[in-house]
């Protein structure tokens, strides 16, 4: 059976700002991968309940009201796997969804960079959507080069941050930070469904992309089969 590992953030505040992990980007993912088969482990940064960002919670698409009713997923949000506790040599595939806890807590962490190299270089598969490749910002080669260099990488734009008004409040632009990083930054229009697959990383825009984010790991890991 296909394992996935989900990162959510543990970050509750940006400043003064509440927030947390965005409920959506939770939410399509984890059914889109268990429908395929798949098993999908929910964990956190640090362990303990899962903040959701009450922003998320507003007009919620259909897949978000499904899995906020649904007590066996949301009882994984409350008592969620630590990231450190995780044998990570067992999974396939690792996702970090967003919500603007993970610029928080997911830049330059040691658990977090542990745990996207140790799936890269075992073969597996690396996945984000949003804000989630904060988590890309540590990770790096063998060679010591950034682990996003040269590839295809979709995020939360410089625009889209702009437009919630948060681009103050964030340490970086998450954007930018990447391509200085050296990513081959992809992106489609603002809020709209955009994601890319460059071998076996996987990214997408926006909440809206976190559907296609995991629909492209289910169809790469059906190819090679």
């Amino acid at each position: 059976m296909v394992k996935v590992l989900l990162v959510a953030t543990s970050a509750d505040h940006l400043g003064a700002h509440p927030t947390g992990t965005w409920l959506e980007e939770l939410a399509a993912p984890y059914y889109i991968w268990k429908d395929a088969g798949f098993q999908v482990d929910i964990a956190s940064v640090q362990g303990g309940k899962i903040p959701v960002d009450a922003k998320s919670l507003e007009n919620m698409p259909e897949v978000a009201v499904r899995f906020q009713q649904d007590s066996n997923v949301m009882n994984g949000l409350d008592n969620p796997l630590s990231l450190a506790s995780v044998q990570l040599d067992s999974y396939d595939a690792i996702f970090f969804p967003g919500g603007h806890g993970t610029v928080v807590d997911l830049p330059n962490n040691p658990l977090v960079t542990k745990a996207v190299e140790a799936i890269w270089k075992k073969g597996g598969y690396v996945t984000a959507v949003c804000h989630g490749p904060n988590a890309f910002v540590g990770p790096v080669n063998d060679d010591g080069t950034p682990l996003v260099a040269g590839k295809k990488v979709s995020v939360f734009t410089d625009d889209e941050e702009r437009a919630v008004g948060l681009e103050n409040a964030v340490p970086f632009l998450i954007e930018s930070k990447l391509r200085e990083l050296g990513a081959n930054i992809q992106k489609g229009p603002a809020w709209l469904p955009f994601a890319v697959a460059d071998g076996k990383l996987i990214t997408g825009q926006n909440p809206a992309s976190s559907a296609d984010v995991a629909q492209l790991l289910v169809k790469k890991i059906q190819e090679s089969a």
